[in-house]
């Protein structure tokens, strides 16, 4: 290429421009998109590294004067393109080494310029990154022969989003990068590697990308009740009314008092369980509970007096209150109800009722859901083996480096908890292993959450029956990356997710984005730097995005390798099904299905 053909012809802080003299002279060799070095100074191992932005056709025969009459000659045009600048390469003899930013165009500058060649390109992109921390994923949009690998420590333990529109390729890109994390050995080592990914996939798209997971969903999912927290369970249970505060109250007592009674803890440790304690209660002993308290009555000395199931007389205290757990009891004969919880638990009695009844929520308050320890709970979520029962029916769990919660069949007025619980159980793993940790800095068993249309779960929205997830989640976007737990955050709605999410990820897989609220909202939380790179989201292709943050050398638009085996997320072929012959659909089966 003749550097000479190229002159520059301003310089700002940031931007260059550069006349084409003659592009007859070129045949596609560049544009839009294409990186160029311009020597710097008189150093012949240094040189400044933009990307061609934008061009403008220049005229040599306009001016001002002649008003481009058309009876002016004309000759061929020359170009001006329009450089971001980027950083700086230097050469060792050896590698290239590129740095982002502190460029600058030295006065004088020179003509010397050339496009970046693909060792120049490879050294930009994989210069600075160790062989045992490359992680690759996707190609260079201009160039598919220069792969594009990030940093993968960088990468995977800070909070990372994938963002785009239906039909971008949100969720192959999603695929690919976990099926290269599973698959990633250090070594020569037979079987799985020590990867651990959780999937919370709403839409039932990723068992098909990962036939070997551990998928779990409403008819094995066994998620006990008595490892919910305090608000977890008001949310459940207790309904605003005016008496509220009575419930609660009364509520947590019941479950503290519960908690004590069925613990084999030892004494010391039984005396420190609290509404909060991750230990179990029998949520059936708690509806006795309610029920005897709703129809206590007061003696003359102002006592709550009963009979126990023997008989015998007790007054109602701190120290005998075991006793309303064991049955209905039968209180005073004659008292009054003056001062008292009498009758004023009727509406919570029967919301109870109802949810224990509920076979819906058998995964949550059923027998399985009594009988699971706390081992197995955490064990089925992190892939590792167990075997649980459900319904008489024995689960085994094999070993798998990604467990997939299919939320699909999940009663949407639980959804919230459910995606709470887990979330919570595993950041609380995760922050109790730190501690167990020999090093300061080591982890044993890194964990990646990943929320699939994460704008249902963390939505800017305040509505009660959003509290739970968004509290949970937002806790490990803050704190869970020092604990070894880190988010992936895949949504097509960034504008609706929690500001608190976004602003704690430090990486970006953008993807084609079409609502002009939700590419303005992206481009507020990206670098100014990024010049008209973000401008490109509305036209990216199927596949393609935008990378941006720590993890890269720098933001680039790439092309994501394909994954296999591919997600179930293929649009459905509705012209190409409807001109086939009349099908008679198996209406009596799905409905025998929707009513299980």
């Amino acid at each position: 290429m003749n550097s000479e053909n190229f002159k520059i012809i301003s310089v700002s802080s940031n931007f260059i421009k550069i006349e084409v003299i003659d592009p007859t002279l070129f045949e596609n060799q560049f544009n839009i998109g294409s990186y160029i070095k311009i020597p710097y100074k008189n150093i012949n191992t240094k040189y400044v590294v933009g990307i061609i932005e934008n061009y403008n056709i220049k005229d040599k025969n306009f001016t001002e004067s002649n008003g481009g009459k058309e009876d002016t000659p004309t000759s061929d045009p020359s170009f001006v393109l329009e450089v971001k600048l980027i950083g700086t390469i230097s050469k060792n003899g050896i590698n290239d080494i590129f740095e982002r930013g502190g460029h600058g165009i030295p006065l004088p500058p020179n003509n010397g310029i050339e496009l970046l060649n693909e060792g120049e390109l490879n050294n930009i992109y994989s210069g600075k990154i160790s062989p045992n921390n490359k992680f690759c994923f996707s190609k260079l949009v201009q160039n598919i022969q220069i792969d594009v690998p990030v940093n993968g420590n960088k990468f995977f333990n800070k909070h990372f989003a994938i963002v785009g529109s239906t039909g971008s390729g949100k969720s192959h890109t999603v695929a690919k990068i976990l099926q290269e994390a599973i698959n990633a050995k250090a070594g020569d080592f037979k079987g799985l590697n020590n990867s651990h990914v959780v999937i919370f996939d709403i839409h039932g798209e990723y068992k098909t990308a990962f036939p070997s997971a551990n998928y779990i969903d409403i008819n094995n999912l066994i998620l006990p009740y008595w490892l919910l927290n305090s608000e977890e369970l008001e949310e459940l249970f207790i309904e605003t009314e005016t008496n509220d505060h009575n419930q609660r109250s009364a509520f947590q007592e019941s479950i503290t008092s519960n908690k004590k009674i069925k613990s084999n803890l030892y004494s010391e440790l039984k005396g420190k369980l609290n509404y909060d304690s991750p230990t179990f209660f029998d949520l059936s002993e708690i509806l006795i509970y309610f029920k005897n308290r709703n129809n206590e009555v007061k003696n003359k000395s102002n006592d709550i007096e009963w009979n126990d199931l023997e008989g015998s007389p007790f007054i109602f205290n701190e120290e005998t209150n075991h006793k309303l757990f064991t049955g209905i009891l039968k209180p005073l004969e004659k008292g009054t109800s003056t001062g008292t919880q009498n009758a004023k638990f009727i509406n919570f009695i029967s919301r109870l009722e109802i949810k224990l009844n509920d076979r819906r929520l058998d995964f949550l308050l059923g027998e399985a859901a009594k009988k699971i320890s706390f081992f197995d709970t955490i064990k089925q979520f992190i892939g590792y083996p167990c075997k649980l029962e459900n319904n008489g029916a024995n689960i085994d769990k094999t070993e798998s480096n990604v467990t997939i919660i299919d939320l699909g069949g999940i009663p949407f007025e639980v959804l919230s908890i459910t995606v709470s619980l887990i979330s919570r159980i595993l950041f609380e793993y995760g922050y109790q292993a730190t501690k167990l940790s020999r090093q300061k800095d080591e982890c044993e068993v890194p964990l990646l959450l990943v929320y699939e249309e994460a704008h249902k779960y963390v939505p800017k929205s305040d509505l009660v029956k959003f509290r739970a997830s968004k509290n949970a989640i937002e806790r490990i976007a803050k704190e869970g990356r020092k604990y070894g737990v880190t988010l992936a955050i895949v949504s097509q709605r960034p504008s609706e997710i929690s500001d608190t999410i976004f602003s704690q990820c430090n990486n970006f897989v953008t993807m084609r984005l079409t609502n002009p609220e939700d590419q303005n909202y992206v481009k507020r939380l990206l670098p100014d730097t990024l010049g008209n790179l973000t401008d490109s989201l509305s036209t990216l292709q199927s596949g393609e995005a935008l990378i941006i943050g720590e993890a890269i050398a720098l933001p680039s638009l790439v092309k994501i390798n394909l994954c296999t085996p591919e997600p179930k997320s293929s649009d459905i072929k509705y012209f190409e099904i409807w001109k086939e012959a009349w099908n008679d659909a198996n209406i009596e089966n799905v409905i025998k299905l929707w009513q299980k």
